[in-house]
């Protein structure tokens, strides 16, 4: 897992804008949000440094494509390669993470105070999830809700699926949600298949990542 810095940096900014190729280039003029499109460009510019030199090529014969739900995948010279990746990021902190293949997910989420917690858990978790929830209080339900969305959006982000799943139609392992740092997941239409599911939270933002288990 790599951390990538999004605090705001000129030079760091235009190096990574010149690694992008014309298609990023064109996305990132479109960005309207302020600040958005600094940390696509400082995330895709580290993500073409580290595959680049994981698939021993250089960054002008990388591209990439989209899947049904809008996971990417890397392509060199046109066709497609094996090494999975996933990008994550929120604020001012980016995570990347590589795999053998692209059944991985990471997200990272920093906490931001003042939002409807309950109003949001209503829609997004399962039942013991909520009932968690509206049992903490103050900062202890904070980092709870964002503890819990970040793992639950790096399994969906691991299974490809995007939101065509709705994240609560399943919940964390109850022993992460009590606390532990990692465990072993199934989603409810897939029991056959296991994914390993790591908090990776700290201080500064919440994050997990998962991974399907090899069979």
């Amino acid at each position: 897992m790599f951390h990538v810095d999004l605090a705001p940096h000129a030079d760091h900014e235009a190096c990574a804008f010149s690694l992008l190729d014309g298609e990023e280039k064109a996305r990132w003029h479109r960005f309207l949000v302020p600040g958005a499109g600094r940390r696509f460009a400082l995330c895709r510019a580290a993500l073409r440094i580290n595959l680049a030199e994981r698939l021993d090529c250089s960054n002008s014969r990388l591209s990439f494509r989209y899947g049904e739900h809008g996971k990417p995948y890397a392509l060199v010279d046109g066709q497609r390669v094996h090494t999975g990746f996933n990008v994550s990021h929120c604020g001012l902190h980016g995570l990347l993470v590589f795999a053998s293949n692209d059944r991985i997910g990471i997200d990272v989420a920093e906490r931001t105070p003042g939002r409807d917690l309950d109003g949001i858990a209503s829609l997004v978790y399962g039942p013991l999830e909520r009932r968690m929830l509206s049992l903490a209080s103050g900062l202890q339900k904070e980092h709870l809700f964002f503890r819990l969305w970040s793992m639950k959006e790096a399994l969906i982000k691991a299974l490809g699926s995007g939101f065509s799943l709705n994240p609560s139609g399943f919940e964390v392992p109850e022993a992460m949600l009590r606390g532990d740092r990692s465990g072993v997941f199934r989603f409810p239409h897939a029991p056959s298949d296991s994914w390993h599911l790591i908090d990776l939270g700290e201080q500064r933002f919440a994050a997990a990542f998962a991974y399907r288990m090899s069979d």
